[in-house]
């Protein structure tokens, strides 16, 4: 149980310090863009620049995806079977490589994770007990499942920001995902509070009864 808590640690700390690179990145990189007029050059100017904080960001997008292509899968997984999966996927994505590209093999890790993340969300919210969390509170489960998801659909929003109308619907189910994640992760015993009140309202003979 030790080395699971410490496991599990240790890919929540992984994925913290990949995010908080990630945003340091592109907070200096708007910062830039404003301070140097980057937007005043020619398009020619603008599109170097976009290029180089790419390949500036693209190594923790990869580290930050394979992150994601661990942590989701370990919810439904032992640990063995969690390793097992990992060299399958990581080998799955090796031959896309070489078949179809780089884009194509970090898209399918993408892909991979946000199908295994939404068994992990509906089986949270039915309330199943076959995942593997540390908090047992139905509450935290559930949010823990959906800052995951978000964060899973915010990389992929980073993949494609080029398509303005599926980059919107993107952003707005990470954000709606994330901060309803937050607020029953942080929130639990006030979110199962309100609920417990909305539904002694719904059902007054359950509370009689109780």
């Amino acid at each position: 149980m030790k080395l699971k808590g410490s496991y599990d640690y240790q890919l929540i700390l992984a994925t913290t310090v990949v995010l908080f690179i990630i945003s340091v990145i592109c907070v200096y990189a708007m910062f830039y863009f404003k301070m140097a007029a980057i937007h005043e050059l020619e398009a020619a100017a603008k599109w170097a620049y976009m290029n180089t904080m790419n390949r500036v960001l693209a190594p923790f997008v990869v580290v930050l995806i394979l992150l994601l292509g661990i942590c989701v899968p370990k919810r439904l997984l032992p640990t063995n079977w969690l390793h097992r999966f990992t060299v399958v996927l990581l080998a799955a994505a090796g031959v896309t490589t070489l078949l179809a590209g780089g884009h194509a093999a970090l898209l399918l890790v993408l892909f991979a994770s946000l199908a295994l993340q939404v068994v992990v969300l509906l089986l949270a919210l039915a309330g199943s007990q076959y995942l593997n969390f540390e908090k047992k509170n139905y509450w935290v489960r559930l949010g823990s499942s959906l800052i995951h998801l978000g964060l899973i659909l915010f990389v992929l929003d980073l993949y494609f920001h080029r398509h303005p109308a599926l980059h919107l619907v993107l952003f707005w189910i990470t954000t709606a995902t994330v901060v309803l994640g937050m607020l029953f992760c942080f929130y639990a015993e006030q979110v199962a509070a309100v609920g417990q009140r909305y539904f002694r309202r719904r059902n007054p003979a359950s509370g009689e009864l109780g």
